[in-house]
C-alpha cells in the first residue's frame, strides 16, 4: 500500500472517529487548560486579549461587588480571566481565594454528577425504585404509590409528592404525602432532593462526603465538604476555585485533563438536557438555558422564556439561593462561577443572574 493511500485511510478513519454518535464517544475539548492537582498555580488570559472591553469589565466589577458578591470567576479555555474577590467571609474577615462558601442549591448540580458516578460504578440505577435504598415507608404513601418514585424522579422533580407543606424541606415521611402519580408533576421540592443523599450514602455504603472525595475531589483537585447548617442536611462549601474547577469538568463532560470522572457520556447527556416534559429547562437538577418555557422555583405555571435570556442558548447552570452561580457555556469554552449575597430571597435569583448575563455578554461585544 502506498504511503499517500494509507494516510487518506487514516484521516477517513480519524473524522469518522470524531463524528461517532455512539454515546461513548467524547472528544475531549482541544486546547483547554486543566490546572494542576495542587498548588495554587492557575494559568491566566488578559481580558484584554480576548478583545473584551475593559470599560465594560470594571463596570461589571462593580456592579457585582455592589450586590454583595463575595467571588467571582471567569474561565475561558480553562485558564482564569477574571477573578475577583470582595466584602467577607462568614466569619467576618476579608474575603479571599481561601474562603468557603456555601452553594446552596448549586449543589443540586454535583450531586446529579454523584449519582451518574454511582450508576457508572454499579451501585444503583436512576431507574431503581427510590424504596430500594430508604426502605419501605420513606414517606406518607401507601406502598403502591411509593413505589412508582424512582431515583430518576429525584433527579428530576418528578416525584409526584404534595409540595403544600408547612416546611418544604422536611424530610420525615409525615411531610411526603402523594399528590399525583410520579411523573405527573414538575416543582422545584428541596425535601425529595435531600433524599437523594440518603440513597447515595446507601447505595455506596460510605458517607457522601468520602464519595465526593474519592469520586470527584481527589481527581480534580477540588476542597470543599458537605455540612449541615441551618436545620438544611448537607449543604456544600468550597471555595470559588473549587467551583471553578466543577465547572470546568462539566465543561469537558466529565472527563478532567486524561482521567474519566464521569465517563456515562449518556448519562451525563441526559443530565444536561430536558429531563422530562413538563419543565424544558431542567436536566438532572441542571438548569438549561435556551428553551422555549420554563417553570421557575415555587411555581408550577409555565412561563414562554428561556431561564437566563441575557445568556448563551447552550449555556446549563448549577444555581442557589443568594446567588450561588455555576455556569457553563460550550459554545464559548466559559465557565463562570458567583458566589455571594443578594437582597431577593428567592430560591434561585433568576432576574439577577440575568443581569448579570447582560453585562457579560455586553463586554464581549
Amino acid at each position: 500500500m502506498k504511503y499517500s493511500t494509507y494516510l487518506l485511510m487514516l484521516i477517513l478513519v480519524l473524522l469518522s472517529a470524531c463524528n461517532s454518535t455512539d454515546d461513548n464517544v467524547f472528544i475531549p475539548l482541544e486546547g483547554t487548560y486543566f490546572p494542576p492537582l495542587t498548588g495554587t498555580t492557575w494559568e491566566t488570559t488578559n481580558p484584554a486579549t480576548l478583545d473584551w472591553d475593559t470599560q465594560k469589565v470594571t463596570e461589571l466589577q462593580m456592579f457585582l461587588e455592589q450586590n454583595e458578591t463575595r467571588a467571582f470567576i471567569i474561565l475561558v479555555d480553562g485558564k482564569i480571566v477574571l477573578e475577583n474577590y470582595w466584602n467577607t467571609d462568614l466569619q467576618g474577615n476579608p474575603f479571599t481565594a481561601n474562603s468557603n462558601w456555601y452553594w446552596a442549591s448549586a449543589g443540586k448540580s454535583l450531586t446529579a454528577t454523584l449519582i451518574g458516578i454511582a450508576q457508572e460504578e454499579g451501585s444503583l440505577n436512576i431507574n431503581d425504585k427510590t424504596s430500594d435504598y430508604l426502605g419501605t415507608g420513606w414517606t406518607g404513601m401507601t406502598a403502591n404509590k411509593e413505589d412508582l418514585i424512582s431515583i430518576k424522579n429525584q433527579l428530576s422533580f418528578t416525584t409526584g409528592i404534595d409540595y403544600n407543606v408547612p416546611n418544604a424541606d422536611c424530610t420525615a415521611p409525615a411531610c411526603l404525602n402523594y399528590l399525583t402519580d410520579a411523573g405527573g408533576q414538575w416543582y422545584y421540592h428541596n425535601g425529595t432532593y435531600t433524599l437523594l443523599h440518603r440513597v447515595l450514602e446507601n447505595a455506596t455504603g460510605v458517607t457522601n462526603n468520602q464519595f465526593t472525595n474519592t469520586a470527584i475531589q481527589d481527581k480534580i483537585g477540588m476542597d470543599g465538604s458537605w455540612l449541615s447548617t441551618n436545620g438544611l442536611n448537607e449543604v456544600y462549601f468550597s471555595t470559588a476555585r473549587s467551583a471553578a474547577r466543577f465547572g470546568l469538568l462539566t465543561l469537558n463532560e466529565g472527563i478532567w485533563e486524561d482521567t474519566r470522572v464521569l465517563g456515562d457520556t449518556a448519562y451525563f447527556r441526559a443530565m444536561t438536557t430536558t429531563s422530562q416534559s413538563i419543565n424544558q429547562s431542567y436536566g438532572y437538577l441542571w438548569w438549561l438555558n435556551g428553551k422555549d418555557s420554563v417553570v421557575f422555583p415555587g411555581s408550577t405555571a409555565v412561563v414562554p422564556s428561556s431561564v437566563t435570556p441575557s445568556g448563551p442558548a447552550d449555556m446549563f447552570s448549577a444555581l442557589g439561593k443568594n446567588g450561588q452561580f455555576i455556569d457553563v457555556v460550550p459554545s464559548l469554552d466559559m465557565v463562570v462561577i458567583r458566589m455571594g449575597d443578594t437582597s431577593a430571597q428567592e430560591p434561585v435569583p433568576i432576574l439577577f443572574h440575568d443581569e448579570i448575563w447582560a453585562k457579560i455578554m455586553d463586554l464581549m461585544e
